[in-house]
């Protein structure tokens, strides 16, 4: 069996809760070494975020909770105080020997610790230090936390997803899983990923990756962000309506709910004659 493709690559990992950390678990899953960092006593925040919790052998239960797991299989987990002087020197000298340092931390939080990118930089030229946050590094925003929830209202996801003006239950709706961390996950693997081929390419240079909540949930509406500047309308919610050909819903019938996407004419057709 061959090396996995990032096998040889050591990752720090000061992520908490979801999307960096879903990020850090795809690189490990990759091959990558992941150390993550966690709070003594406490550890990620996430691990508060239950129940159901797992139990141990013993069927006595821990806290490692269904969020905490879904998010940080494959990598190694010690504990620092970064309060600390003593804990800012370990990961400063964890992250002199890295490939990849990443944080979601508020902005400006780490430089008051020295473990901001341009201190880590000073140890370790070559690094790929990332940041993920809500709103990115500049603007009015970017001192405030950032939630999936809150996101999906203020980047618009909500406005276009629920019922149809009309229908019982009307009005903008959140989805379902924490989509926009997930997104932002991929986003910030993306990212990092990119930065490893560069420094790879252009002598090892290491760069400092922004990836923001804000940002990603904008860009995924891409299609219906183009429809606004196409014809300045906003675009409505169709609750289980799709986006190009119809029908395309999801149908009552007697035993339960069908979900039927008809893409073009050669699938209406077939569709027509199957009716």
């Amino acid at each position: 069996m061959s090396a996995l493709p990032l096998s040889g690559i050591k990752i720090l990992d000061l992520t908490r809760v979801l999307a960096g950390p879903l990020s850090a678990q795809m690189l490990a899953d990759l091959g990558a070494e992941v150390i993550k960092i966690e709070r003594p006593g406490g550890g990620d925040d996430a691990r508060a975020f239950g129940p159901p919790y797992l139990k141990d052998p013993e069927g006595k239960a821990n806290n490692n909770n269904s969020f905490y797991l879904c998010a940080n299989r494959n990598k190694k987990s010690v504990t620092v105080n970064i309060a600390t002087a003593e804990g800012q020197d370990i990961v400063r000298e964890l992250a002199r020997s890295c490939d990849v340092m990443m944080e979601n931390y508020k902005v400006g939080d780490l430089k008051r610790y020295r473990l901001d990118y341009e201190s880590i930089k000073a140890i370790n030229p070559g690094i790929v230090y990332c940041s993920v946050t809500g709103f990115g590094q500049t603007g009015p925003y970017a001192p405030r936390a950032g939630y999936d929830a809150i996101l999906q209202a203020m980047g618009g996801l909500m406005s276009v997803t629920g019922h149809i003006d009309g229908e019982p239950g009307e009005g903008p709706m959140k989805v379902g899983p924490s989509i926009v961390d997930y997104m932002t996950g991929m986003n910030t693997s993306i990212g990092i990923l990119a930065a490893l081929f560069h420094r790879k390419a252009n002598g090892g240079e290491g760069q400092h990756v922004d990836v923001c909540l804000f940002d990603t949930v904008i860009a995924s509406l891409s299609h219906w962000l183009q429809i606004y500047l196409v014809n300045g309308q906003t675009p409505p919610r169709r609750g289980t309506w799709g986006n190009g050909g119809m029908p395309a819903g999801v149908f009552r019938c007697t035993d339960g709910e069908l979900m039927l996407v008809v893409g073009n004419d050669g699938q209406f057709q077939r569709t027509c004659a199957v009716l």
